[in-house]
């Protein structure tokens, strides 16, 4: 249903111009149609099912495949509720076959199963809860720093394929920043949580781990970000680097390390 979905935003909102004679005339939608928003809510709903079944029902099972899974559900569902406020033509056909891909990755790397104590501790529900926000609203900017590099290459006149409605450059890069922001505030939530909780389970505040160093350089490096767009009025291509390279050091910090543990060593 996501691929289905996906065809056919890629077929409204993404258009490939054969030629001017060809070039539709541009369209006055604004945003999602009535079915559309619907018709979102299905598989949203189905892929919220699956995962409880499969990650949380019983024993908490995760490693880097649910956390990929809840990451791309928590990122259709928060595509789904800001559509309502701000025109998000254009992001349908990148956020919908990502979800689609991370749907049956559970069932073919399932995990492990936390300990009992692990699992049911307040702190770490709390932790793991804030993260996934954290990671969702870091996918969403994302994806806005995509749009808006397309924007740009399709402002200058580069490249065949252009976007039909897609929002005025500007629009993008203030909403960029509006989700990098919220999404800094759940990291930085996310980081004294896990401060919180290593103190509980291990007896000290911080572990000097490959986790803990790469989710504290994307924490530096989008608080930096942030501060640059404050006080130097960053923007364009520069704000686009420094989110990609902030969120690649944030997917190192669990999603990577958890994969070369369970997929490369085949270790818990």
């Amino acid at each position: 249903m996501y691929v289905g979905l996906a065809w056919h935003f890629w077929n409204t909102r993404w258009r490939r111009r054969r030629s001017l004679a060809q070039a539709p005339e541009p369209s006055t939608r604004q945003g999602l149609e009535a079915w559309e928003r619907s018709a979102l809510l299905v598989p949203l709903a189905l892929h919220g099912w699956v995962l409880y079944q499969g990650v949380f029902a019983h024993e908490l099972h995760f490693g880097f495949a649910p956390a990929l899974s809840v990451m791309m559900w928590l990122g259709v569902a928060i595509y789904w509720i800001e559509s309502f406020f701000y025109n998000l033509e254009g992001m349908q056909p990148l956020v919908l076959p990502l979800a689609a891909v991370a749907v049956p990755l559970p069932a073919i790397f399932p995990g492990l199963a936390s300990s009992v104590a692990h699992a049911q501790a307040f702190e770490f529900k709390l932790h793991l809860g804030l993260a996934m926000v954290a990671y969702s609203l870091f996918v969403i900017a994302l994806l806005h720093a995509t749009l808006m590099a397309v924007a740009e290459r399709q402002l200058h006149g580069k490249g065949s394929l252009l976007i039909s409605n897609l929002p005025p450059l500007l629009t993008l890069e203030k909403l960029l920043f509006r989700v990098i922001g919220a999404a800094f505030v759940f990291l930085t939530l996310t980081l004294a949580t896990g401060i919180v909780f290593s103190e509980t389970l291990f007896g000290r505040p911080l572990r000097a781990d490959h986790k803990t160093v790469f989710a504290v350089l994307s924490w530096l490096t989008f608080g930096l970000l942030l501060a640059g767009r404050a006080l130097y009025g960053w923007r364009g291509r520069t704000a686009v680097r420094w989110t990609l390279t902030g969120f690649l050091m944030l997917l190192l910090a669990y999603v990577g390390s958890r994969f070369v543990l369970e997929v490369v060593l085949q270790r818990g």
